[in-house]
């Protein structure tokens, strides 16, 4: 007795399911087998010319020095901090006013000079100058106000010195056109 049918199945269709499924298990075993070559010549170009010790090492090694970057960057970023916090308080904006205190008298010897950090906080220097002598004095400036009455040369320093950034960009932008 020939058999014709397998749980009711025939007998064709259960050799054509089987030859499809050894079809797609050989594309599967073909495609493991690539990447597992792919694989392989990976792991030899890795470790050519080494011995697992040596790799050892060499990774080891990497790892302290990664370590001892990342406590440098901790320290320098520490350092960054305290070095921006020195430079808020210089006075980097400054300006200066040259004047003739006396009206022709002393010529333009008298001069205000306002030196601002970035909170616009600092001082402004005048000294006047006349043919008896020179006076100097200086005047507390809080961002940007002082609470001493302040001539006209004193609050025309302050606001070059206010607007020092603007002045300096106009400049450079007139560079770049150049």
């Amino acid at each position: 007795m020939i058999l014709d049918s397998v749980f009711g199945i025939k007998l064709e269709v259960i050799i054509i399911i089987l030859f499809v499924l050894i079809i797609i298990l050989a594309i599967g075993l073909i495609v493991t087998f690539n990447r597992l070559q792919y694989i392989t010549r990976k792991y030899y170009t890795l470790t050519s010319g080494k011995q697992a010790k040596d790799l050892e090492h060499i990774m080891l090694t990497r790892f302290k020095e990664m370590d001892k970057v990342k406590a440098r960057m901790k320290r320098f970023s520490r350092d960054h901090r305290t070095f921006k916090g020195h430079l808020d308080s210089c006075f980097y904006k400054l300006g200066l006013v040259k004047y003739d205190a006396f009206d022709n008298m002393a010529g333009e010897l008298s001069y205000s000079l306002a030196l601002l950090n970035q909170d616009n906080s600092g001082l402004v220097l005048s000294s006047m100058h006349s043919k008896e002598g020179c006076f100097s004095y200086a005047k507390e400036i809080i961002k940007g106000e002082s609470y001493i009455a302040l001539s006209k040369e004193e609050k025309e320093a302050i606001q070059k010195a206010l607007t020092i950034d603007e002045e300096i960009q106009k400049m450079v932008d007139s560079e770049d056109e150049e």
